[in-house]
């Protein structure tokens, strides 16, 4: 089971800064624990300076992980926010018949609420939902 782990990274940020990114610890540890199985893919691990790309391989790299995320079985996105490398991620997903999994408290949200199999108002959610089912009961559920 591949799961690909999106979520806000620039955000609505002006210059190069990243919001944080502790919550991606926090979703590889809770699937880990609970799916020791699950090769996990996440973007920033794979790109930690990506914010100072130049503009061709930021191109590169944006549509690299939409196929990353398209050919998963299960995307997790983390949104306290909108983030359009997200939202790109989770179309992907969706389109390519893949489970969408959102964390977030934007429940009302268009994009989130067409795309996602569950939705999760908080990451302690998340990770108690986690420790209580089988991921893979989801996928064939979806």
């Amino acid at each position: 089971m591949k799961i690909f782990i999106a979520g806000i990274m620039q955000g609505s940020k002006k210059g190069k800064g990243i919001q944080e990114q502790d919550y991606r610890q926090i979703i590889r540890d809770a699937v880990e624990i609970n799916h020791p199985e699950a090769e996990i893919v996440d973007p920033f691990m794979l790109f930690p300076d990506s914010v100072e790309y130049d503009d061709q391989r930021a191109k590169e790299v944006l549509f690299k992980m939409g196929e990353e995320a398209g050919s998963s079985d299960i995307l997790i996105a983390y949104l306290p926010k909108a983030s359009m490398g997200t939202t790109l991620e989770m179309i992907r997903a969706y389109d390519n018949g893949k489970t969408v999994i959102s964390i977030s408290s934007m429940e009302k949200n268009w994009v989130i609420k067409s795309v996602s199999a569950k939705i999760f108002p908080s990451l302690n959610k998340f990770c108690a939902w986690v420790g209580k089912n089988n991921l893979e009961e989801l996928i064939s559920e979806t």
